[in-house]
């Protein structure tokens, strides 16, 4: 999105949500307002929200993140961020670059945070469903038993069940963040960018393939589109045939 956000070499820099609108790139948008000529565009937009980091943890409370998952309920799609890169300038909250250990605890945290919502909700119907007569109240328990079954049970994200209009329905009203889908974004060094190579990216892809098989994966640099974006256009285009 072009914006610039806080970032510093201490974690947890990010106290509150940073959000930023980009305008989606559509060709088709551009040659309809060129033929009808409307008196106003508007075009689509995309809205980013950037969260602070999950830790280890941050479902039972420790660092900052989980209690801004809240902010990210009414997202359509969930940007999973990883550090691929080593630099002894730049703090990691682990102690050292493990990007599948990292990719491992977000997983885990969006679950455990589905999980403490479900359970508020379904300890308190399971306790007088027994005694109504409400078919639509228990047809609705028993939905919440399955999704318990696979979420809490087999610790599996909702994504990756198969569920009917019903259930869906249901699903629908606890906006569980492991039903989102989820991309993944690998932030490599600018040199392993530039030269395609990371010793990272094997182990990663074998991560997602087990356990997100066929989610989108971007790998960028970061320090590289920072310098890009800080270029006028014609210099940009001049370094980018450069390298």
């Amino acid at each position: 999105t072009k914006s610039e956000v806080p970032a510093e070499n201490f974690p947890f820099c990010t106290k509150d949500p940073n959000e930023s609108r980009v305008q989606v790139p559509d060709e088709r948008f551009d040659y309809l307002c060129d033929y009808f000529k409307p008196p106003s565009k508007v075009p689509a937009f995309l809205t980013v929200v950037d969260i602070a980091g999950l830790i280890k943890g941050a479902s039972e409370g420790q660092g900052l993140g989980n209690a801004f998952l809240s902010h990210i309920n009414e997202c359509d799609a969930i940007f999973n961020l990883c550090r691929a890169f080593e630099d002894d300038d730049i703090i990691h909250v682990e102690g050292d670059v493990n990007p599948v250990r990292d990719l491992e605890i977000i997983s885990e945290e969006l679950r455990k945070k589905d999980e403490e919502r479900l359970m508020a909700d379904y300890e308190k119907k399971e306790k007088f469903i027994g005694r109504i007569n409400d078919k639509r109240e228990k047809a609705e328990f028993e939905i919440l038993t399955k999704i318990k079954n696979v979420l809490v049970d087999e610790k599996k994200h909702i994504r990756f069940i198969e569920w009917n209009p019903a259930e869906i329905e249901v699903l629908n009203k606890y906006l569980f963040l492991t039903s989102k889908p989820a991309l993944y974004l690998i932030n490599l060094s600018e040199k392993d960018y530039l030269r395609k190579k990371n010793k990272w990216l094997l182990k990663i892809k074998e991560w997602i393939d087990k356990n997100d098989s066929g989610a989108p994966v971007i790998v960028f640099s970061a320090d590289f589109e920072s310098k890009l974006a800080a270029m006028e256009p014609q210099e940009r285009a001049e370094y980018l045939k450069e390298t």
